[in-house]
């Protein structure tokens, strides 16, 4: 028997979004599809309308002024107003998925689940329980959390770098090689080759290479 609480789906593509919020409406759940405008106008929503539990896409499209609105810096404050946060998404960035179930989310279905299977992971999700298999989840925030260990180390070798060895490794992952570098700040090769030595060593790798990957693996490229 349906609860008096609502459940909100939350997602940017209508189509999804409405024929889930139907189907549960039929079963005389309070179901309500949301379109997202803005960060803040879902929170907002969420904040009038519940606590209850929230269908939550993860990729959630651009705001009006065309910034990316990411799902999964929603679900730590949903989850501080009571809500119990069901995660969707369609990519295959497990640890973004990771990092919305650190937050608190309750429990992932890949978007691209059937629908009965989405469902049904909703009806279970609001009566407290998952459909996640064993370990899933555990599996899942480990590997966000190991991820932001590398990058948090990873920053902390880029920052031991000077701004010229910065500058210099930027140019060298822009394709350029010491020589072109060289021209560049109208320094000798023999400068240039010292430089990157310094930005080898505190990188702790052992060719450009390896540097430039690190650098770009930063720069999200």
């Amino acid at each position: 028997m349906a609860t008096a609480s609502p459940i909100l789906i939350v997602d940017d593509h209508e189509l999804v979004g409405s024929a889930l919020a139907l189907n549960l409406r039929v079963e005389g759940e309070d179901a309500t599809f949301l379109p997202v405008r803005t960060a803040a106008g879902v929170l907002e929503h969420a904040r009038r309308t519940g606590p209850g539990l929230i269908v939550l896409d993860l990729d959630l499209g651009r705001d009006p002024e065309g910034h990316r609105i990411d799902g999964s810096r929603l679900v730590g404050p949903l989850v501080e107003i009571g809500w119990r946060v069901v995660v969707l998404s369609g990519s295959s960035d497990a640890g973004r998925v990771g990092a919305a179930l650190e937050a608190g989310g309750f429990v992932f279905v890949p978007k691209n689940a059937p629908f009965p299977a989405l469902l049904n992971a909703i009806r279970e999700a609001r009566v407290g329980r998952s459909v996640m298999p064993p370990g899933r989840r555990e599996q899942l925030i480990k590997l966000f959390r190991d991820r932001e260990r590398e990058r948090h180390d990873l920053h902390a070798k880029l920052s031991k770098l000077t701004q010229r060895e910065r500058e210099v490794l930027a140019l060298l992952a822009g394709g350029k090689r010491a020589q072109a570098v060289a021209d560049h700040f109208v320094v000798s090769l023999a400068t240039v080759r010292t430089q990157i030595r310094a930005v080898l060593t505190k990188l702790e790798v052992g060719s450009q290479l390896e540097a430039v990957a690190l650098y770009r693996k930063a720069a999200g490229v």
